[in-house]
């Protein structure tokens, strides 16, 4: 290419310099506006200024049209609105509520609806139907004098100089009235603060609660339960069948574990709070199978002044300071129709034997069930009343 380039060069040098001419210049720019990038960019140029010609003679063409000027504002987003008991404890519809009676119970009987509203931790309110905020009086603030020494994680539970035991004193107290009895215990509290609030307030004083060792807060929450009228259970983690696949946590009592370890893991266990009459097992059926734990399980509680009671899993299992055992888990089926169906089995096992004893976890469905069922209790001849009531010491026939 630079070959051919400079050969050019050479045949023109010397020659005069090509006429540029009025024609040369005017066949140069035709052929340039020839081009279509050329020829597109023009059109457009000329489209325009005979646009703005037009506007600038005769005016703007819509300049006698009506009009108007509109300020526009950006709302703010509306304040979210309360949750509704349902919504705060994890329900999509208050409807799993909707229809709680069945069979032979009367809806007039297990009171009327309504609405209050409960204020959560974090500063909410939930609304919940029914009646709630039962009005009683409040049971010995905690610790009570006498009734504790210290111990390497918290203050333990003993039996006082003058023999009164916390089985005994910080227990609900009770007047039989001659008619069959009910007792109810709720447990899993402590864990999420809505579902133990709830059944704080929404359950009668009556009814005993139990907590979770591992709780945060777990003094706060005993206190505001027998501020409520309630007494109250610690729960103590229990060895299950498929052990460690199935674990209750690091302080479970084991099966296989020595008497040593076993009091080291209830003195953990039992120093988290005061104000607890007894403990109840969380699991266990794997625990309740070894003598050897059981034994020393049972001698710790006696020696300490606490109730033992049980989900029915230690029916057999005789020791502490006090006993009893479930008669039914009321709760296996979470669903309202098959909880009252157990609210009244409990019923007639009160009839048949004089007392009956009932268990369940604190789901909404089952705070809500029982509460209503609770209600109507009184007119059907039933008492209610604490679990403490109803445990026996070791060869006595009553509390």
């Amino acid at each position: 290419m630079f070959a051919k380039r400079q050969s050019t060069l050479a045949a023109t040098a010397g020659l005069p310099p090509p006429e540029r001419g009025f024609r040369t210049m005017a066949a140069r720019l035709m052929r340039q506006i020839s081009r279509p990038p050329v020829a597109a960019a023009l059109a457009s140029l000329v489209l325009i200024g005979s646009a703005a010609t037009f506007i600038a003679v005769l005016g703007d063409p819509f300049a006698g049209a009506p009009s108007a000027r509109v300020g526009l504002q950006r709302q703010s987003p509306e304040a979210a609105s309360a949750p509704t008991g349902a919504e705060a404890f994890g329900f999509d519809t208050y409807g799993l509520y909707s229809d709680l009676m069945s069979g032979d119970y009367d809806p007039d009987a297990l009171g009327a609806g309504g609405e209050a509203l409960i204020t959560l931790p974090e500063g909410g309110y939930a609304a919940v139907s029914g009646t709630v905020r039962h009005r009683a009086e409040p049971l010995t603030p905690a610790p009570i004098s006498g009734l504790s020494q210290p111990g390497p994680s918290g203050p333990l539970p003993v039996i006082s100089s003058d023999g009164r035991a916390p089985a005994q004193a910080y227990a609900r107290p009770f007047t039989p009235n001659g008619q069959p009895r009910v007792a109810l215990v709720v447990g899993g509290l402590g864990l999420n603060a809505a579902t133990t609030r709830a059944a704080i307030e929404r359950l009668p004083p009556e009814v005993t609660l139990s907590f979770v060792p591992y709780a945060d807060g777990l003094q706060a929450w005993i206190d505001l339960a027998r501020a409520n009228g309630h007494e109250v259970l610690i729960e103590i983690p229990m060895e299950p069948q498929g052990y460690p696949d199935n674990d209750p946590g690091p302080y479970t009592l084991l099966a296989q574990a020595s008497g040593e370890d076993i009091q080291r893991r209830m003195e953990w266990l039992m120093g988290r709070a005061s104000g607890y009459f007894g403990v109840i097992n969380y699991l266990g059926d794997a625990f309740v199978t070894s003598d050897q734990g059981m034994n020393s399980f049972m001698g710790i509680l006696r020696q300490r002044g606490l109730a033992f009671i049980d989900d029915g899993t230690a029916r057999r299992r005789t020791g502490a300071f006090s006993r009893a055992s479930a008669t039914r888990i009321i709760d296996e089926v979470q669903s309202p129709e098959a909880i009252l169906a157990q609210l009244g089995a409990l019923e007639a096992a009160a009839r048949e034997s004089g007392e009956a004893l009932g268990t369940g976890f604190s789901y909404p469905v089952t705070v809500e069930a029982a509460a209503r069922w609770i209600e109507g209790l009184q007119g059907r001849g039933i008492q209610l009343a604490p679990a403490s009531a109803l445990a026996r010491r070791p060869g006595r026939t009553s509390a």
